[in-house]
C-alpha cells in the first residue's frame, strides 16, 4: 500500500494549493496560539478554499475548550481533527469528526496505544508529554514499536531521511512540517517535492 503524505502547518492559501499539485493527500491547519504555525479561521477558510476536490484538510488542537474547536468546525470545513494534548478519548470524538491522536513518544513510558480505540490514526511523534509536534526533532525510529493499526510517523522527517524512514518502518502515513519550510508555516516548493519523491522511493 503507497504511504501517504500530510503537509503540516500549512499558513498561506498557495502552500496548500502547492503541496496538493505536488502530490499531498492531506494538509494541515494548526489551531493552537503557541505555536508559530498558528492560522486564524479567515486565513484557514481560504486555504481550504484554495485545495483541489479530494485533497484533505485536518485541523489540530492541543488541549482546547470545546466551544473553540466547535467554532472553527462551524467556519472550517475541515474532514479531520487531530489532537496532541492530553485530551480524552470521550473528548475527542466528542465532535463528530475522524480524529488522530498524536502520541508523546518522547515519554513512552505514557503512552498507551489501547487508549484510543476509535482514534482513526494514531500519530507517532518525537516530543514529549506536554509538547507538540513541529520543532524538527526526529523520532527514535530504532526505539520504536508502531501499533499494529493505522498510524502515522512524524518527527524529524525531511527530505533527507524519509525514504530510509518509509522503508525501515512501513507507516501508514508520514507528516511533515519544518522539514519542508523556508522558514517557520511558509512552506518551500522544492523542499516538498523532494519530500513527496523520497516517499515514492521509499
Amino acid at each position: 500500500m503507497r504511504t501517504r503524505v500530510k503537509i503540516c502547518g500549512i499558513t498561506r492559501p498557495e502552500d496548500g494549493r502547492e503541496a496538493a499539485a505536488l502530490g499531498a493527500d492531506a494538509i494541515g491547519l494548526v489551531f493552537v496560539d503557541r505555536s508559530p504555525r498558528r492560522v486564524a479561521v479567515e486565513p484557514a477558510r481560504a486555504i481550504c478554499a484554495a485545495l483541489p476536490p479530494l485533497t484533505t484538510s485536518v485541523g489540530l488542537f492541543m488541549n482546547a475548550e470545546p466551544s473553540f474547536v466547535h467554532s472553527v468546525l462551524e467556519a472550517v470545513p475541515l474532514n479531520w481533527l487531530q489532537f496532541h494534548g492530553d485530551e480524552s478519548a470521550d473528548y475527542c470524538r466528542s465532535f463528530g469528526r475522524p480524529y488522530i491522536k498524536a502520541l508523546p513518544m518522547g515519554s513512552p513510558d505514557s503512552v498507551d496505544y489501547a487508549d484510543w480505540p476509535d482514534a482513526s490514526a494514531l500519530l507517532l511523534d518525537a516530543h514529549a508529554a506536554g509538547g507538540m509536534g513541529g520543532s524538527g526533532q526526529r523520532l527514535d525510529w530504532s526505539a520504536l514499536t508502531p501499533p499494529d493499526r493505522p498510524w502515522i510517523l512524524a518527527g524529524g522527517l525531511s527530505p533527507d531521511n524519509v525514504a530510509e524512514a518509509v522503508r525501515a518502518l512501513h507507516p501508514t502515513a508520514v507528516d511533515v512540517s519544518s522539514g519542508v519550510e523556508s522558514a517557520p508555516g511558509i512552506k518551500s516548493g522544492n523542499l516538498m517535492n523532494q519530500f513527496l519523491r523520497g516517499v515514492s522511493n521509499g
